[in-house]
């Protein structure tokens, strides 16, 4: 496990909305320290850091555009020089030309971090995986959300987030901690 020098560090949906009381119960409320860790080294060493913030086409969604939600929030708010991607569905590579970008950067390690573990982080790290990236997710630096599977039974948000990164594991992606990574 060695950290190339051009790695991508990509933050996901780091926004005011997020911390919306109406998606309920969340686990590892240190993410967010995690996350800061993070983007203090990558900057700190002059690495790749990819804002990716997501534009709800749904009026009721915490990150609806014509409301504060949609913002990021100030202490991920993105430095002269780092990439802003802006998304409308989950997958932050889906309509956005982040894999061209990424390709035209010559940059082939992503480390992937923030939210929501079992949705933008996992479609994210899937197709970041299907294509050929080496791609590390940075499991306490991810978070999500209490949720009902599709029969009904409900499951604690850290059931969730083991869930989506035992998906992820060693098939799409290696998750890995802060820690390990730095």
């Amino acid at each position: 496990m060695e950290l190339k020098t051009n790695a991508a560090l990509i933050i996901i949906d780091q926004q005011k909305g997020i911390l919306h009381p109406k998606l309920g119960r969340r686990n590892n409320p240190q993410a967010e320290e995690r996350i800061l860790e993070l983007l203090g080294y990558w900057r700190r060493t002059g690495r790749p850091v990819i804002h990716v913030q997501h534009l709800s086409r749904s009026e009721d969604s915490v990150f609806w555009p014509q409301q504060s939600g949609v913002e990021f929030q100030e202490r991920f708010q993105p430095s002269m020089g780092e990439w802003l991607i802006q998304k409308q569905v989950p997958d932050a590579f889906c309509s956005t030309g982040l894999e061209a970008r990424l390709c035209e950067a010559g940059i082939d390690q992503l480390i992937i971090v923030g939210v929501a573990t079992h949705n933008s982080v996992e479609s994210t790290a899937r197709t970041a995986g299907n294509l050929g990236f080496e791609t590390w997710v940075a499991e306490d630096a991810c978070f999500t959300f209490d949720k009902a599977d599709f029969f009904g039974n409900a499951h604690s948000a850290e059931e969730v987030h083991a869930m989506s990164l035992g998906n992820l594991h060693g098939e799409y992606a290696t998750v890995v901690s802060t820690a390990q990574i730095l």
